[in-house]
């Protein structure tokens, strides 16, 4: 069980989970493994990874229902993307286990650098007024959808920042459907990873509920805010880049000193 400080500093961190997830349909999940590593204290990455995609599921669930009941969630489209995005996710589970740890947290880095990049990308797509769905083609749904699958069972994210761009790119959709639907992939991929991870022995339970019960109050504020910002989220989209971005830096920094590399 965690003392009582890791169990403050987890439900902190669930908050900033829920939040972000809340608010732009991700984030959180890109930030769980870091804020588990150097907020809350756990030593493992693995553990790290494995405890952090199940909490984030749970989050995401959590924050599903609350865009469904809005309409933001084009359903048909989101089956779509998770089903291949699943077969992806098992596959970069098993592939991310066999990876030393702390060089998987370099490549985590390495991957943060191109979710920022893509949020800075998507600030600049948000600002534009969408019209709709435009693309049909169920094959560009799919292979985007085995990519990002493997990419979020590979390093432990739900992957929200990568499948907002990526549905935008398929199917051209406005960007606060693009959101929800996320979410639908975000739970899928999120679940996929963590039984695998939970098969292993590399969950820690009592910390994934103190996530979740952190997260939920951080959900709902972000869902909140999400709604009032209506069709401009770009300029919190441009601080969580920067956040992103500072944090890759710095575990980048940390991981390459733990290999000798730095």
């Amino acid at each position: 069980m965690p003392d009582l400080l890791s169990s403050l500093l987890g439900l902190l961190s669930g908050g900033v989970i829920g939040f972000t997830l809340g608010l732009v349909g991700g984030g959180g999940s890109i930030l769980a493994v870091p804020l588990l590593l150097y907020v809350v204290g756990i030593t493992d990455p693995h553990r790290a990874i494995g405890t952090s995609a199940m909490a984030v599921t749970i989050n995401a669930l959590c924050n599903l229902v609350s865009h469904a009941r809005t309409g933001g969630v084009q359903w048909k489209c989101a089956f779509l993307f998770a089903s291949s995005g699943v077969l992806g996710a098992l596959a970069g589970a098993g592939c991310g286990r066999m990876v030393n740890g702390q060089r998987l947290l370099f490549l985590f880095s390495l991957i943060m650098l191109a979710v920022g990049t893509l949020m800075l990308r998507g600030c600049r797509s948000a600002k534009q007024t969408s019209r709709g769905p435009e693309r049909t083609s169920p094959l560009p749904v799919l292979a985007y959808g085995a990519i990002t699958g493997f990419c979020s069972g590979f390093f432990g994210i739900g992957g929200g920042f990568l499948i907002v761009p990526a549905l935008l790119a398929a199917t051209g959709m406005p960007m606060l459907n693009a959101i929800g639907t996320s979410l639908v992939a975000v739970c899928a991929f999120g679940l996929t990873t963590s039984v695998s991870y939970a098969m292993a022995g590399m969950v820690d339970l009592p910390m994934v509920g103190l996530l979740v019960a952190g997260g939920l109050a951080g959900g709902m504020g972000g869902t909140m805010l999400a709604r009032r910002l209506g069709r401009q989220p770009h300029y919190l989209r441009l601080v969580f880049a920067c956040l992103i971005f500072l944090v890759a830096f710095y575990m980048m920094w940390r991981s390459a000193r733990a290999l000798g590399l730095a």
